[in-house]
């Protein structure tokens, strides 16, 4: 009798685990249907977002349901995730918090942050289960395409570095409206004796021109007004009404008037670069009165913040000397293009760039 019992007992053990098993298998898969997703009508808005995706509707046909993208196949990241979305649960039915549309916004990026982390933290695992780096045609790529898909192999990047919004409205990630009055607010601070001054915005040059953010004048001396000041850089045959920042290197640093041209001291004489353009080394004097900045480095504090703004929102952040000083214009308007940054500060952004691009000298 006893080993009957032992016998029935164990039985009884092993059906009841195989059981559970089963059952838990059952509900840790029906739980990451998009239809579960669905049942919270919470999850209708980003729903409704990857409808408009390519993941969702494509010419291949093939389409990635919400456990694609957010489930792990399987391992620890597959229970941690199941795990994590008890909060999901606990939000929708207690805490309410994006309970409605305003609210949904209100915590997007939160949200957006939240899924990027988890996914840098596991190599974008649930990306890699359809899509691989080594079975891709990069050939068969756009050139955008394939120069970052090159980079991000260069510097192992992950999916998630890149690809931010690819089912998704990304989160407006904002710029503080008073950052650049704190600028200007800094600049009015700027010692009287400082030996260099740095442009914030585009300010005027007396009666000579105008000169761009972030370029150098070297201070003469103070006046009643502001500053007597000397900007230097070069400046070619085919376009004389401006001085750029070096010879070959086609950044505006000052756009002049016809006086501003009569004024100019050339510090040597033309000579052609391998283009066969004829370039000058110049000077320019003359008078400011707009506050500027004592050094560059605000300047750069307030581009990067607007680099992660406008640009890291969407993809991973790329690297100033990874690109040529010429280069970043028209990558960075191409860019920006996509975005709703205000022109000037597009410029300061774009000087950022070229002021740290992979030919200007340290």
């Amino acid at each position: 009798m006893n080993k009957k019992w032992i016998f029935l007992g164990c039985l009884a053990c092993i059906v009841t685990g195989v059981a559970l098993t089963v059952a838990t298998s059952w509900g840790l898969k029906k739980t990451s249907e998009t239809a579960f997703c669905l049942s919270c009508h919470t999850m209708q808005a980003p729903y409704e977002e990857y409808q408009g995706s390519v993941h969702f509707m494509n010419q291949k046909g093939i389409r990635a349901e919400c456990k694609d993208c957010h489930v792990p196949e399987s391992g620890s990241d597959y229970l941690l995730t199941k795990l994590r979305a008890s909060k999901d649960v606990y939000h929708q039915f207690i805490s309410k918090k994006i309970d409605t549309p305003e609210q949904y916004e209100v915590h997007r990026l939160e949200m957006a942050q939240t899924v990027w982390s988890q996914m840098k933290a596991n190599d974008s695992a649930t990306c890699r289960s359809c899509h691989s780096m080594a079975a891709m045609d990069l050939q068969k790529q756009s050139s955008d395409a394939q120069k970052m898909h090159a980079l991000a192999k260069k510097e192992n990047q992950t999916c998630i570095d890149c690809h931010k919004g690819v089912a998704h409205f990304p989160p407006e990630i904002t710029i503080d409206s008073k950052a650049l009055d704190d600028l200007m607010n800094e600049a009015e601070k700027t010692q009287a004796d400082a030996k260099e001054r740095f442009a914030v915005t585009l300010m005027p040059l007396g009666d000579l021109g105008n000169v761009y953010p972030a370029t150098r004048m070297k201070v003469l001396r103070q006046t009643d007004t502001g500053q007597e000041v000397e900007i230097s850089g070069s400046q070619t045959q085919n376009a004389q009404q401006v001085i750029y920042l070096a010879t070959g290197q086609r950044m505006v640093i000052a756009s002049l008037t016809p006086q501003g041209q009569q004024a100019l001291k050339p510090l040597s004489d033309w000579q052609k670069d391998s283009y066969g353009n004829s370039w000058r080394n110049v000077s320019l004097q003359g008078p400011v009165t707009t506050p500027s900045l004592g050094s560059q480095e605000p300047l750069w504090r307030y581009a990067k913040s607007l680099d992660t703004a406008y640009c890291s929102g969407c993809h991973a952040p790329i690297a100033a000397d990874h690109y040529t000083l010429n280069a970043w214009p028209s990558i960075a308007k191409g860019m920006g293009a996509r975005t709703d940054i205000r022109d000037d500060d597009l410029d300061i952004l774009t000087r950022w760039f070229q002021y740290h691009a992979k030919d200007i000298a340290r």
